[in-house]
C-alpha cells in the first residue's frame, strides 16, 4: 500500500527467531494464487506457524491479543531463501510498515522496501536489548524516524542510525513506486532526449 513515510511510533510484534526464510513468511503453495490482494497475502503470513489444518489458530505471538502494532522485530537473516515478492506482499498486507532485524536478505529486502515496508537493520545488542524490553512490556513502544534515519527504543532511550538508500528514502517519504517517480521526470526525460537528437 502506498503510504507517506515520516515518524512510525507502535508497539511491537516480537519474532525471535533467526533464519526466517520466505516460505516460512508466505508457504510456496499460496504463491499459485491469481491476486495480489493484501488482505489475501496478510491473512496468510506466516501461515503454518498460525495456524493447524483446520484454520483453527496455533500458540504463535501473531495469535496473541497482548502483542500489537505495525512493527516487526525479528531475529538476524530474517527473508532468506527464494526470492518471492509474496513474501513482502504478505508483510505488507499483514499491516506491517516496518520490520526491525539486525541483517536482512538482499532481495528481500529490497522487495519490502518496493512494497512499502522498510527494512530496519540494527546491531545485534540494540535487537537483544528491543527483544527484551518487549519480553518486559508488551506494550513497548518504538519510534522510527524515516528523515533522520533513526530507530528508538522508547522503553530504555537507546536510539540507532540505520542505513537507507537515498532514492528510496525519496520514494517513501512521498508514497512514490518506481513507475511513480519516472512518471515525475517525464519532462527531463523529454528535454534530455529531445537534446540527444541530430
Amino acid at each position: 500500500m502506498k503510504q507517506k513515510f515520516d515518524i512510525i511510533e507502535s508497539s511491537c510484534i516480537p519474532l525471535p527467531l533467526e533464519n526466517v526464510d520466505t516460505d516460512q513468511i508466505i508457504p510456496a503453495r499460496f504463491l499459485k494464487a491469481t491476486t495480489k490482494d493484501e488482505k489475501f497475502f496478510g491473512d496468510n503470513l506466516f501461515c503454518d506457524w498460525r495456524y493447524n489444518p483446520d484454520g483453527s489458530p496455533k500458540d504463535f505471538v501473531m495469535n496473541d491479543p497482548s502483542y500489537s502494532g505495525c512493527i516487526l522485530v525479528a531475529g538476524r537473516n530474517f527473508g532468506s531463501g527464494s526470492s518471492r515478492e509474496h513474501a513482502a506482499w504478505a508483510i505488507a498486507g499483514a499491516g506491517f510498515k516496518v520490520v526491525i532485524s539486525s541483517f536482512f536478505a538482499d532481495i528481500h529486502k529490497n522487495n519490502e522496501l518496493n512494497n512499502f515496508v522498510l527494512p530496519v537493520t540494527v546491531s545485534e545488542g540494540f535487537l537483544a536489548e528491543l527483544f527484551a524490553s518487549i519480553d518486559a512490556d508488551h506494550g513497548t513502544r518504538v519510534r522510527v524516524d524515516v528523515p533522520n534515519q533513526t530507530v528508538t527504543n522508547l522503553a530504555t532511550g537507546s536510539s540507532e542510525h540505520f542505513e537507507l538508500n537515498a532514492y528510496k528514502k525519496y520514494c517513501l517519504m512521498n508514497a512514490l513506486d518506481d513507475i511513480d517517480y519516472l512518471l515525475g521526470t517525464k519532462d527531463r526525460i523529454e528535454e534530455y532526449e529531445n537534446s540527444r537528437r541530430i
